[in-house]
């Protein structure tokens, strides 16, 4: 299973065609992790799930959606409801709460994967406006390939491009 998880495109809705166009014909879910200012009937989300962040303000997307995917339970919200700026620990909560395997961030715009208690959680960063440390990469997304042996996240920046430094591959 592969999936293109991507977070704060903060209106840049060319960015979103073009990511879908990048993988066209290609067997991929796409998940938007809140922060696009982007209205939820816009053609981008017929093959993107999204959530709502705390810039969306037209309340149609939902604060989190659970996704079951080939045996995958996926969380995924914006993370501003969980304090995700002040740690982590409410994420894990409620993706534990929900039997979740995979909790999907956005909110903070700084990329971020590690796993905790068998539950990867990840925030792809702002694909438009990147923050922290890696900021100078001009925007990131992620994709996480997801078999039975491994969680395997790969960074990416706005140009399609792997950052080779941002691989990772988490047992399961």
């Amino acid at each position: 299973m592969r999936l293109v998880v991507v977070s704060d495109s903060h209106g840049d809705r060319d960015i979103l065609v073009q990511l879908q166009a990048h993988y066209q014909g290609q067997d991929v879910t796409f998940l938007h992790c809140g922060d696009s200012e982007l209205r939820q009937d816009d053609a981008v989300f017929e093959q993107m799930a999204g959530v709502e962040g705390n810039m969306d303000w037209h309340d149609q997307f939902p604060d989190k959606v659970m996704l079951s995917i080939e045996q995958q339970r996926i969380l995924m919200t914006h993370g501003h409801l969980y304090g995700v700026n002040f740690g982590l620990t409410n994420l894990l909560l409620a993706g534990q709460a929900e039997d979740a395997n995979l909790i999907f961030y956005g909110h903070t715009h700084q990329l971020a994967c590690a796993t905790h208690e068998g539950i990867l959680m990840l925030n792809p960063g702002s694909i438009s406006q990147p923050r922290g440390q890696f900021q100078k990469i001009g925007g990131t997304y992620a994709v996480v390939d997801v078999s039975e042996q491994a969680y395997e996240v790969q960074y990416y920046n706005r140009d399609f491009e792997a950052v080779e430094r941002l691989k990772f591959k988490f047992n399961r």
